[in-house]
């Protein structure tokens, strides 16, 4: 197949090259309550994409999270399934893919991840590098995504910065280049130093942090003559600076592009602090769009015809709707609405008439979009996770993989009267992927075992059927804690075997079977040597 990445086709109309080079798409990855959704809200609010942190403008209920606008998310204060944000900010247009923290969700990440060029990577000062950081950077690092890096909470009582900054190298392999240098921690800490530059920014707070904090610039040697910083405090911070230039930590664009260096500043979210710092330098260096891998060799932005690729569904943001919106990852050409393109898996045209900007669970439809940009589009059921469209039909993007699900469980339907709603909303949360939905063969009644990565995806489905499609449920819990399909001659193993594994089909009919340990799994194809087993994914 020809390759679509060939010199001289590019886009040639330089008003579409320059809004190429305006986009950042970008997630932000953390251990559960490091401050990531903190700071989303805070790079909105020094985006004045909100005017008050928590509250997105004509939006009364300021205790609530723009980024998370699903109820369970709302009462637990967790992120749970990713958003779409896109906002401008010094000429430049960010869309930022706010993702969930929590581990029981990191299926729903990597999908978000395989649309993004660049990930902030956010860290509490008091605990580091912490379990589901290192998960989330290794996905990063295997697909190439540049890193960087806030520090967060230094308006409590923080480790050592040396340390942390040393941490980052041990830890994760790569070289760790302070941006600027924390004034203190917890009640002391008033303002970072810019390396560079070596002008201090001095932060005042507001009232309940919902404004953006004033600043005040200085020079070292007028920091030198406050009071507070007498007793050989200043000389302390005047040795770090020294030392960390003696050390050769300073930025550079190639290292952090390779994945071998990640900028790191430091801050303090909730009180604004170093927040405008961290989103000046970011936009100035994070990439533009990058091409994408296909069955054609990369598809590069600046490809003239459009191509994008479906990488999150969801349904029911908004209760007024109650629709399903696919979300699609614009990889090259221009966007247009009223467009008719290629769903590429099933070969059909698909006119683009209502495309969405997304902002959490608000629209608005659009008359374009250029690469980099995220776009919803109404998805009733044609649309699959993967799914490329493009004005080629033959193009096809890099699958994105799903996860080995360790956790299963029987759901039952409490009310038979809604058992058409029951099964709706079971089959759209498939299609989101936040569950894999199997049935027992040798069961009398057909009822739906679920099969979920983390736990907590339990309770998200249990709370959606009920608070979206107004169906209460029970939930059976199984010993299993992995999942492989069967294939070979005889597919089923012989009925000796019914008591030790669960064999069930998926939506498509393929045999699955369900072990409670790997070792009864091996000791089946020892047993049964026509029998093979493959990957659940």
């Amino acid at each position: 197949m020809e390759s679509v990445s060939q010199e001289g086709q590019g886009v040639r109309n330089p008003a579409i090259r320059k809004e190429i080079e305006r986009r950042r798409t970008f997630a932000i990855i953390s251990h559960p309550d490091a401050g990531k959704t903190t700071l989303t809200e805070k790079l909105l609010l020094y985006g004045n994409a909100i005017a008050l942190a928590g509250n997105v403008r004509a939006r009364r209920n300021s205790r609530n999270t723009t980024s998370d606008w699903m109820a369970m998310e709302r009462e637990r204060g967790i992120t749970i399934t990713s958003t779409v944000l896109q906002f401008p900010y010094a000429d430049r247009v960010l869309n930022l893919l706010d993702t969930p923290g929590h581990q029981d969700f990191s299926e729903d990440t990597y999908r978000t991840l395989a649309a993004v060029e660049s990930a902030v990577m956010v860290l509490d000062a008091a605990k580091g590098v912490e379990p589901q950081t290192r998960r989330l950077f290794e996905v990063c690092s295997k697909r190439g995504i540049p890193i960087f890096t806030f520090i967060n909470k230094m308006d409590r009582p923080a480790r050592n910065p040396l340390a942390l900054v040393d941490e980052i190298e041990k830890v994760l392999g790569m070289q760790a280049a302070p941006m600027n240098w924390p004034l203190g921690d917890g009640p002391d800490f008033h303002g970072v130093v810019e390396r560079r530059s070596r002008e201090v920014f001095l932060y005042e707070r507001t009232i309940r942090n919902e404004r953006q904090s004033p600043e005040r610039r200085i020079g070292l040697a007028e920091l030198r003559q406050q009071a507070d910083w007498a007793n050989g405090r200043f000389d302390r911070l005047k040795e770090n600076l020294d030392l960390l230039d003696a050390l050769d930590m300073d930025f550079e664009p190639k290292r952090v592009a390779a994945g071998k260096q990640t900028p790191v500043f430091f801050g303090s979210a909730l009180n604004n602090f170093g927040v405008r710092l961290f989103l000046d330098a970011f936009v100035e260096n994070a990439p533009a769009p990058q091409p994408y891998a296909s069955n054609a060799g990369p598809v590069a932005p600046s490809h003239p015809e459009f191509s994008g690729f479906i990488f999150k569904i969801q349904a029911n943001m908004d209760p007024k709707h109650r629709d399903s919106v696919a979300f699609l990852r614009i990889v090259s050409g221009r966007f247009e609405r009223g467009m008719t393109a290629v769903h590429c898996q099933s070969g059909r045209a698909a006119r683009l008439q209502r495309p969405y900007r997304m902002f959490a669970n608000e629209r608005e439809v659009i008359e374009e979009a250029f690469p980099g940009d995220v776009v919803g589009l109404p998805n009733n059921g044609a649309y699959a996770i993967g799914d490329t469209i493009s004005s080629r039909s033959e193009l096809r993007f890099e699958p994105i993989p799903r996860f080995q699900p360790e956790y299963f469980a029987l759901l039952g339907n409490q009310d038979i009267s809604k058992q058409k709603h029951f099964n709706k909303g079971l089959r759209q949360l498939e299609t989101e992927g936040a569950v894999q939905v199997l049935y027992d063969v040798d069961a009398l009644r057909r009822e739906p075992i679920l099969a979920v990565v983390g736990q907590l995806q339990f309770d998200v489905v249990q709370a959606r059927l009920e608070n979206e499609y107004g169906v209460e449920t029970t939930l059976g819990r199984f010993p299993f804690t992995m999942a492989r399909y069967l294939t070979g001659e005889n597919g089923k193993p012989p009925g000796a075997w019914q008591g030790r594994i669960l064999i069930a089909h998926d939506s498509e009919e393929r045999l699955v079977a369900l072990f409670a340990a790997e070792s009864h799994a091996k000791f089946l194809l020892q047993q049964n040597p026509e029998i093979r087993l493959e990957p659940f994914a």
